[in-house]
């Protein structure tokens, strides 16, 4: 079982910069995949960023590549979103999710869909202002 919880959402100016942190409980956090998604109000759910258990391969959806990094501290069981030149179209409530490991999951696997994420946080809310 893994808890996941955000912080570091708030309000920005467009332009500006947030790191979402997102903290988990548990020995095994170093084995499992995780990700960042969003989502705005009205919307669905979006993929935005993931990193395999190892930290050697990311992945961003194409919105955001370029001005978000994701990374991990296994030692400090701890994800976070880096958040550059934020846009008003980032503004969604923010959530970590989990992917427990599998026997097709290598040390670079990415997971991007979110059916394949077994633990989520229950979000930070995200506002950047025009």
């Amino acid at each position: 079982q893994v808890q996941l919880v955000e912080s570091g959402g708030g309000l920005v100016q467009a332009g500006g910069s947030l790191r979402l942190s997102c903290a988990a409980s548990g020995r095994t956090f170093s084995s499992y995949a995780m990700g960042w998604f969003r989502q705005a109000p009205g919307k669905e759910r979006e993929f935005v960023a993931a990193i395999s258990w190892s930290g050697g391969s990311t992945y961003y959806a194409d919105s955001v590549k370029g001005r978000f990094t994701i990374s991990r501290d296994n030692a400090k069981n701890t994800v976070y979103l880096q958040m550059n030149s934020l846009k008003p179209e980032d503004t969604a409530v923010y959530y970590c999710a989990a992917a427990a490991p599998r026997a097709d999951y290598s040390d670079y696997t990415v997971v991007i869909f979110g059916y394949e994420y077994d633990y989520w946080g229950q979000g930070t809310q995200v506002t950047v202002s025009s």
